[in-house]
């Protein structure tokens, strides 16, 4: 980061602003998809192109592949991760609305703090950690509840526990990276977990059936763009943009996606797609927010060399 004198600062304000919109925007663009392609089928066209696209591109540039045991890594995160936490949102946007997706996928820094204090037994539970986490699940909470009278359908019960369920899974899988042996480079690393993604994501697709009442020719030209636009924008150009920031920028500031994605996703869903936005989707989003304002600004605090993970769809 000492090169900051140097760097002209439309730079980064246009990285942090793909970051923010882009990764905010994919998940109304998932939904508008999954309305006419079955969903993992949809998912797996997604990150199967983007992963060669990104792996292809790091091996024209003479960048090492991953040795035998690093795929066996990529593997268990790609299954956990494209599988677990994508699948789930790709299934579960078809019948949950996308800003309120994109609120419960908020949950997983609270989830991921649990996973370091389970797993890789690098945080205690404090005071602060376990307010942020009741504060958390209290949005959560305020989304599901049908006993609040706040105005608006609360969120469909099983779409919202494939969404936990997908949250869960993320943060393990975040947990099990610092663990597992992975390529060095970021870029390498994300386009094969992408690929290998992309693959179980398509084997899924043919085992459910999905390819069987799928006409191509029925498609509008709407869901092709949305898949156009997941694959090109949210998938390589964010991606890029957030790595070029973790190499220039604190992970404290870069991680500020965390909770500026959902409020994107919510407003667009409105204004987009037509979604609800009343006392339940405010309230249930403050909270929310709230709890991964309070976990990422004590991450902060131990130690600004962590990168903070969050959901980016």
């Amino acid at each position: 980061m000492d090169d900051s004198t140097h760097r002209p600062a439309w730079k980064t304000l246009l990285a942090f602003g793909i970051i923010y919109f882009v990764w905010g925007s994919t998940f109304y663009a998932i939904r508008v998809g999954v309305r006419e392609v079955p969903p993992f089928l949809l998912a797996g066209i997604r990150f199967l192109i983007s992963g060669m696209a990104l792996y292809g591109w790091t091996r024209m540039r003479g960048e090492r592949g991953p040795s035998g045991r690093e795929w066996g890594s990529v593997a268990v995160l790609a299954v956990l991760i494209f599988v677990g936490d994508y699948g789930a949102v790709f299934w579960a946007e078809q019948r949950v609305a996308s800003g309120l997706t994109a609120v419960m996928m908020a949950t997983i820094p609270a989830f991921m703090a649990l996973a370091e204090i389970l797993i890789l037994r690098t945080q205690r539970l404090t005071l602060r950690l376990v307010a942020a986490l009741l504060i958390g699940l209290g949005g959560v909470g305020v989304l599901v509840s049908r006993s609040l009278d706040l105005g608006g359908a609360p969120i469909e019960r099983t779409g919202a526990m494939v969404l936990i369920v997908g949250a869960v899974s993320w943060s393990i899988a975040s947990a099990l990276a610092r663990m597992l042996p992975l390529p060095e480079s970021k870029v390498v690393s994300s386009g094969v977990q992408m690929l290998a993604g992309g693959v179980f994501l398509a084997v899924i697709s043919c085992a459910r059936g999905e390819y069987r009442n799928f006409h191509v020719e029925s498609v509008s030209g709407g869901a092709w763009i949305a898949l156009a636009y997941l694959i090109v924008a949210g998938s390589i150009i964010a991606f890029t943009a957030y790595v070029w920031l973790l190499h220039h920028e604190s992970p404290t500031k870069v991680g500020t996606y965390a909770y500026v994605n959902p409020v994107v996703a919510v407003v667009l869903g409105y204004f987009l797609g037509g979604e609800e936005l009343g006392a339940r989707t405010v309230l249930g989003t403050v909270f929310v927010l709230i709890s991964v304002l309070l976990i990422t600004t004590a991450r902060a605090a131990k130690s600004e060399a962590m990168p903070i993970a969050s959901e980016a769809k």
